[in-house]
């Protein structure tokens, strides 16, 4: 079984796959270790650990370059956050597909608002291009990649973001996603609805207020993601142990 087929099993379970999100290779074999079985990377946690904004002002090549090590020194399949494709142009975006797959990824999650000062949506038409060329590009290569299509009609918060989700889905089924990625749902009723009108499985992010895993299972969610959740909150544990620390003026509190 491939990495691809094995990482598109684990969305096709009774229970959700608790997909955790590393941000080096450190991190992600403590996951491993921990018993979860696929890793993805956190674009902003990636980002934020060599000193960038999130929003792809991290290069490519250095985002590429952390995939690449986790792949290697993890036996889970892997799957890569590219934000909304590391390019301007269709070409480029293929460019970086071909990069990733050769680094032995399983998947990747490709968002459809545009990184800026302000995050703005991006028309669907636009979005479904992307998907579509990805496919045709991996095809006529005879690979295989997992895509999470992220739609961010609830990060931010549009007019009749419910109904324009629905729309998305199945333009984005259509074009060939294998799943849909809605970060900051979170309502019993919101993610009812979703599941009850979409044929992808859907992933949501983990987020304060977020119902528990059992209550996930039964509404219908097959997918969720940590995001950089796990990764800002060890940034705070590390600042609370260095106040103890200075605090008791001893190392003792750390052993």
């Amino acid at each position: 079984m491939s990495v691809f087929e094995q990482f598109k099993q684990l969305h096709h379970q009774e229970t959700p796959l608790i997909l955790g999100n590393a941000w080096n290779v450190a991190s992600a074999l403590v996951m491993q270790e921990k018993g979860i079985k696929a890793i993805a990377t956190s674009s902003s946690a990636i980002a934020d650990t060599l000193g960038y904004a999130d929003g792809e002002n991290i290069s490519f090549p250095e985002l590429l370059h952390i995939i690449r090590r986790i792949v290697q020194c993890v036996k889970v399949p892997v799957s890569a956050d590219i934000e909304a494709g590391y390019s301007h142009s269709i070409e480029g975006l293929l460019a970086n597909i071909d990069l990733l797959v050769e680094a032995g990824v399983a998947g990747i999650n490709l968002e459809d608002s545009a990184p800026g000062d302000t995050r703005s949506l991006l028309p669907a038409a636009d979005f479904v291009n992307k998907i579509s060329a990805i496919k045709a590009h991996l095809a006529e290569k005879k690979q295989q990649l997992f895509i999470n299509a992220r739609t961010d009609t609830f990060l931010l918060d549009i007019p009749g973001k419910l109904e324009e989700t629905f729309v998305r889905a199945r333009l984005y089924a259509q074009a060939g996603a294998d799943s849909l990625f809605v970060p900051f749902i979170k309502e019993p009723a919101d993610i009812q609805a979703v599941v009850s009108a979409i044929k992808l499985p859907l992933n949501v992010l983990s987020m304060k207020g977020l119902p528990g895993f059992d209550e996930l299972t039964t509404l219908g969610v097959k997918r969720v993601s940590m995001g950089g959740s796990i990764y800002w909150a060890q940034k705070r544990a590390l600042g609370q142990r260095l106040e103890q620390v200075l605090t008791d003026k001893n190392f003792e509190s750390i052993f």
